[in-house]
């Protein structure tokens, strides 16, 4: 190979390298959040299925709910987020209505102080429930779903400070996603526990969701979901990431208490099972 064959071949190599297309995805409010592991890895898979070059980087500062939306209206600092899904969001954004953590946000264990683990044994319906504080971030859509089941909830500002509320006793039992639960509870293990007895249900889960303007990467992302469904690897991923998580929550020796969910929109893919997790089998 000649000289100038050789530049030739090493500046398409470094051309190629520089087309690669930039997602910016949301920073995690605080160090230590690892609520967005999973929907980062499943995104970076989606992508990695669609035969084109993209390279996720992480947005410069952190951010709430409420900012990502901003920042995804605005075309500010994200190309994409794994948020919640509301009736709002969805108008406000265009939302890839597959869901990330197949229903799962939607599967509610109580984190509770420790020497309160036992008091929820008697807790069998949804009015044994109404009689128990709870509480959940304000700018949550379960904020709403909860209040919308005639549930007692305090909203609070902060993540952080949810936990702190907790241990000094502002209210008695933390909703959260039985993916979550597990390490919010190793990270307050000398104070907090999970109760063992209840679940709560409720069709709920979050999208990845984008600018409305962003057709082209919205179905890209959604081609790349489909094929991952398709061939296993969500799956496989899925199950290495929260497999023994949902096998050690016994879920099928809880009372379950089923909840309405207000914002499911009619966009919702209730008729794909195959997107759902079934938490009823053993």
């Amino acid at each position: 190979m000649s000289l100038l064959a050789r530049l030739v071949f090493v500046l398409l190599l470094v051309a190629q390298g520089a087309a690669a297309e930039v997602v910016r995805f949301p920073r995690p409010e605080f160090e230590g959040d690892r609520r967005f592991d999973y929907a980062l890895q499943l995104l970076k898979l989606a992508l990695s299925k669609v035969g084109t070059d993209y390279r996720i980087a992480l947005a410069e500062i952190p951010m709430t709910q409420d900012r990502q939306i901003l920042e995804l209206e605005t075309g500010g600092l994200i190309d994409v987020a794994p948020l919640p899904s509301s009736g709002e969001r969805e108008a406000r954004l265009l939302a890839v209505r597959i869901p990330i953590n197949r229903g799962v946000l939607g599967l509610r264990l109580g984190l509770v102080r420790k020497e309160d683990a036992e008091r929820f044994a008697a807790v069998k319906t949804l009015d044994d429930l109404k009689h128990v504080r709870l509480a959940q971030g304000e700018q949550w859509p379960d904020t709403q779903i909860l209040r919308a089941n005639g549930l007692s909830v305090i909203g609070a500002p902060s993540y952080e400070g949810l936990f702190k509320m907790l241990v000094g006793k502002r209210f008695d039992y933390f909703p959260r996603s039985a993916l979550e639960i597990w390490d919010e509870q190793a990270s307050n293990a000398d104070t907090l526990e999970i109760e063992p007895h209840i679940v709560l249900h409720y069709y709920y889960d979050a999208y990845y969701m984008l600018n409305r303007g962003n057709t082209r990467l919205a179905e890209i992302i959604r081609q790349g979901l489909e094929k991952a469904i398709a061939d296993g690897s969500a799956d496989r991923l899925f199950d290495q990431h929260y497999g023994e998580r949902l096998r050690q929550a016994h879920l099928d020796q809880r009372v379950i208490i089923e909840l309405k969910n207000p914002l499911l929109t009619p966009g919702t893919p209730l008729d794909r099972p195959e997107l759902w997790y079934d938490f009823r089998r053993k």
